[in-house]
């Protein structure tokens, strides 16, 4: 059984499974996308497969990022969609346009489509964001997981197209995927300089859930 402790987002529960502190989302299919478990109409919200829900277990309040169900989401670097079906369940009926680069995760992306009509995915190439302007309109919040050298270049360029006024870049700074060589932290502090047309609002380290992982939230001004 799920004992619910609070909502934090519409559509997002603390909850308590056997004892154990975790994070859910309010069912919109009945099918598991990547072996999670189902529970009284509730998606267990894995931290260590989600970036996004380290961010959020490991958050205060007030929670650095706002969604409601109607937000419009640019979700960069999409991979299969584990994350992807998560944030759909909350934008429920809104829109998550998902951009990923590789046909073989694409392919995994189009098949969750088919069971949640308010995921658009897009094959295309994050760094090159005119490469879908025909297809994504104004969003409401940037969410980015990209593993390129370039991440916080991709955010800038994104959110100067995308992102309303106001509204949020989430970016997840791969440390490793930009610079072996330097320390995580010299990485983290180059990459939010870089970052143009964005007040940041939070910085935070993911650990235990992700190594040299830091999760940025930006506001657009």
């Amino acid at each position: 059984m799920v004992q619910e402790m609070r909502t934090i987002l519409p559509g997002v529960r603390f909850v308590d499974v056997v004892g154990h502190k975790r994070i859910a989302t309010v069912a919109t299919a009945s099918k598991s996308v990547y072996g999670e478990r189902i529970i009284d109409g509730l998606r267990i919200w894995d931290p260590y497969r989600s970036k996004l829900a380290a961010l959020l277990l490991k958050s205060r309040s007030p929670l650095p990022i706002c969604l409601s169900i109607d937000s419009i989401v640019l979700y960069l670097g999409a991979s299969t969609g584990t994350t992807v079906s998560h944030v759909g369940d909350i934008v429920r009926d809104g829109l998550v346009y998902a951009v990923e680069f590789s046909p073989r995760s694409m392919r995994q992306l189009l098949q969750l489509a088919e069971s949640r009509r308010n995921i658009i995915p897009i094959l295309g190439d994050a760094a090159r964001p005119e490469s879908y302007s025909r297809l994504v309109e104004p969003v409401d919040l940037v969410y980015q997981d990209v593993a390129q050298r370039n991440q916080a270049e991709i955010a800038t360029l994104n959110s100067a197209r995308y992102l309303k006024t106001g509204g949020t870049l989430v970016l997840m700074i791969k440390t490793r995927s930009i610079d072996s060589t330097a320390t995580p932290g010299e990485i983290r502090g180059s990459e939010i300089e870089m970052l143009k047309g964005l007040e940041v609002l939070s910085v935070m380290d993911l650990l235990p859930y992700h190594h040299d992982h830091w999760a940025v939230v930006a506001k657009k001004v």
